[in-house]
């Protein structure tokens, strides 16, 4: 008997022996990362003592200021306490420099540091490693390749897409004029931005605004698959930005094994795949296929048609083609994955940052009537009745252009980007911060900055009066040196069309009920939305 009992209490010693031994362990190697943390965050107090920044919780870091909603607000503050740059701590040992001086943004930008990795990475899942996300050698010859993409021959036929996209925007507005004079823009800018890359960059026949009396989101059983898709890629988009904005700013979220077990991981899965599935064009009318289908589809059709001068004489060529015909220096095209990451890349950048710019622009020529009316003025002589507009016409209203720069620089689409300091670096006031160090460009903070900008909130088109002197680096509403915005000039084009042929036909007023509140993400959007009142012009 005494036997069998010590032959029981040696398993359970040897269970309780190695589930000591595991805590012990375990307890070390907590004690370690705690350790190294401390660590860590020793030498980047060290590194950034020469940045002066508002007091932060030693864990919480500042993040009240990203709670209270009024982020941009506190971001101003800081940029008329503390010159150039200061450190935003996201948690315990994780601190970013965020840099609103051009000077500052003038040496970042001439580098060729890479995008902070663990910020950019979280965007992967959706749009995948394009252009947005690559680094390096690699970055740099899909720079390359696809740069053909935006030359002027290619961009010219465009104008006639995005005025056709945006005359259909513009007949819907009529409609639902007879049930409200105002609307919520932002949605409907975001749908007719959709349409208009669509076609532009993939050739596509159908109608992503069509048939529904409305812009909610909303959508009826009965409401046609086109529009129902184009309306869940939206939601799909403004959940993602919301999510991986999220994400960045969480200490808990930043390992994937953890973050997918959660409610928002779920979301952000849910949300990609639908914008992968949006990501379904149209060869002929009633003729829908999935994207990497269409890949393949245009393949077969450019091997059939020959090089690229012989299917220019045929047709305009789209960013599709583009993507196919480009070669690097091997001769290799892009294999089927990079081909998806940029199709699934200029998908979203092609349309959201547009669609922000467009939105805001509208908003603040609302606010501002008297501007309003002289952009309408120079249209009208411009255009007369607006029943075309062309390519030629884009370079011959420039008040209006230096009413949309303006509106750029209060409210720059892409509000920030990200670098992580690949070597040290000194800054021309002799402050330094040293490799591997995070840093945010905020071109928000820049474009409000006192120093830079006297009266910074005055909406004040004269800044960009042909003879105004201002710094190289004081606006970049699309970045700045080789890695700034590839579709600038696409992006700017839309702008143009849009508010030209807006303004022909709408008088925009703000709803005093409901004032945006600006809201930094992925790209710039409002709090509670972008509502103006609209009158029908005779």
């Amino acid at each position: 008997m005494s036997v069998s009992v010590l032959s029981l209490t040696r398993p359970l010693d040897t269970v309780s022996g190695l589930l000591q031994l595991a805590s012990l362990l375990g307890l070390a190697l907590l004690l370690l990362k705690a350790a190294q943390l401390y660590q860590r965050r020793q030498w980047m107090l060290k590194a950034i003592q020469q940045f002066p920044s508002p007091p932060s919780h030693w864990f919480f870091g500042h993040k009240q200021e990203f709670q209270t909603g009024l982020e941009l607000q506190e971001l101003k503050k800081r940029t008329e306490k503390y010159p150039c740059a200061s450190p935003r701590w996201l948690w315990g040992s994780k601190v970013i420099l965020v840099v609103y001086d051009p000077d500052y943004m003038k040496m970042i930008l001439g580098r060729s540091d890479p995008k902070s990795e663990g910020a950019y990475r979280f965007m992967a899942p959706w749009i995948g490693y394009g252009l947005l996300l690559l680094n390096g050698e690699t970055w740099f010859q899909h720079r390359r390749m696809l740069t053909p993409a935006f030359h002027y021959d290619i961009l010219k036929p465009y104008v006639r897409l995005m005025a056709d996209s945006v005359q259909v925007m513009l007949d819907k507005w009529e409609e639902l004029l007879s049930q409200n004079s105002h609307l919520e823009i932002f949605e409907h800018v975001s749908l007719m931005t959709l349409d208009t890359i669509m076609k532009c960059a993939f050739s596509y026949q159908g109608n992503h605004q069509a048939d529904s009396s409305n812009a909610s989101l909303q959508l009826e059983p009965s409401a046609p698959s086109s529009f129902r898709n184009s309306q869940s890629y939206i939601q799909a988009i403004k959940d993602l930005n919301y999510l991986v904005f999220s994400r960045v700013r969480n200490v808990f979220y930043q390992k994937d094994i953890f973050y997918w077990l959660t409610s928002e991981g779920h979301r952000n899965h849910k949300a990609c795949q639908l914008a992968h599935q949006h990501t379904e064009l149209s060869t002929t009318p009633g003729n829908t296929v999935w994207a990497d289908r269409v890949i393949k589809l245009r393949k077969a059709q450019l091997q059939e048609e020959g090089e690229l001068e012989k299917v220019r004489n045929k047709r305009h060529l789209d960013f599709l083609d583009i993507l196919l015909l480009a070669k690097m220096e091997n001769g290799r095209g892009l294999s089927d994955k990079d081909l998806r990451a940029e199709v699934d890349t200029f998908m979203f950048e092609g349309h959201d940052t547009t669609a922000s710019g467009i939105s805001w622009i509208l908003y603040t020529l609302a606010t501002h009537p008297e501007h309003q009316q002289r952009c309408r003025e120079e249209i009208q002589s411009l255009l007369g009745d607006g029943a075309s507009i062309t390519w030629e016409h884009l370079d011959q209203m420039p008040y209006t252009t230096m009413c949309i720069k303006e509106a750029l620089r209060l409210y720059p689409p892409v509000p920030s980007v990200g670098r992580e300091l690949s070597k040290p670096i000194t800054f021309p006031d002799g402050r330094s911060l040293p490799r591997g160090f995070l840093v945010s460009l905020s071109f928000y903070a820049l474009h409000h900055n006192p120093n830079v900008w006297p009266k910074p909130e005055v909406f004040d088109p004269s800044r960009f009066a042909p003879d105004a002197a201002r710094h190289s680096h004081a606006f970049l509403p699309f970045s700045g040196g080789s890695r700034n915005c590839i579709g600038q000039h696409f992006a700017v084009n839309e702008m143009k069309v849009a508010v030209a042929l807006i303004l022909l036909r709408f008088e925009l007023a703000p709803d005093p009920f409901r004032i945006p509140v600006p809201t930094p993400r992925i790209v710039l959007m409002s709090k509670n939305g972008i509502h103006l009142h609209l009158r029908k012009l005779l």
